[in-house]
């Protein structure tokens, strides 16, 4: 299936604080090549023929989302964001559902704060993925040797590395299927750090499709230098 032919929704959960970055403002309006982390996050899907449409999730006393000049598109619609990461994604779900989303709608999840997402990453994760039955999403194999610690910060063993990928997004699950996995694990308590998460909890194995190493999270100061380093000459 041509990955043209696929279409899906967008959901971007932005409301957290990035206290790593000691910045004045959340990690995702700080500013990369003349806008903010967050709009270039956004503009991958937004310049894509699939969307249907993109839900950021944001904290509900956030001053500077009005300011961003998308904060008007008409395909971007705002709810309130939630203490963890699931529960955001979990009230941008809600809302699609109340606007007449389908069950079976594939939705792709992103991190507000990984701007460097490429337009043949998100064509092949849509098109190898169009057709599974449980959706995956980018990752990266582990390059470096692995050292598992143990007590006293000393090494206890080196992982074997072949085993081991690094889980990138976006994360591309059916909207139904989703739901209730976020809705399930929450009220169990369940330690859900990333979407594949819940659905792994829900007993699912998400496939995953490797993408570009450059897809990198900003998380601290030295990677959004690297960033800037590496856009200098756009």
């Amino acid at each position: 299936m041509s990955h043209f032919s696929t279409a899906f929704w967008a959901v971007i959960p932005a409301a957290g604080v990035g206290a790593r970055m000691a910045a004045d403002r959340p990690k995702q309006y700080l500013q990369l090549g003349g806008r903010s982390i967050l709009e270039h996050s956004l503009g991958c899907f937004l310049d894509h023929p699939g969307l249907k449409g993109l839900v950021v999730s944001i904290a509900s006393d956030d001053p500077f989302w009005p300011s961003l000049q998308c904060a008007t598109d008409p395909r971007i619609a705002r709810v309130d964001g939630g203490r963890e990461r699931a529960d955001s994604v979990l009230n941008a779900l809600l809302h699609l559902h109340a606007q007449g989303a389908s069950d079976e709608d594939w939705v792709l999840v992103h991190d507000a704060a990984r701007p460097n997402l490429s337009r043949e990453d998100l064509d092949k994760l849509l098109s190898e993925l169009a057709d599974d039955p449980v959706g995956g999403l980018l990752a990266v194999p582990a390059r470096d040797t692995l050292k598992r610690m143990g007590k006293n910060g000393r090494v206890a063993e080196t992982i074997d590395r072949s085993l081991i990928w690094q889980a990138y997004t976006p994360q591309m699950f059916r909207l139904g299927a989703l739901h209730r996995a976020l809705a399930d694990s929450l009220v169990a308590d369940a330690v859900i750090t990333d979407e594949s998460s819940a659905m792994e909890w829900s007993g699912q194995a998400p496939r995953l499709i490797e993408g570009r190493s450059d897809n990198i999270k900003v998380t601290r100061p030295e990677d959004l230098e690297w960033l800037r380093m590496r856009w200098a000459n756009r």
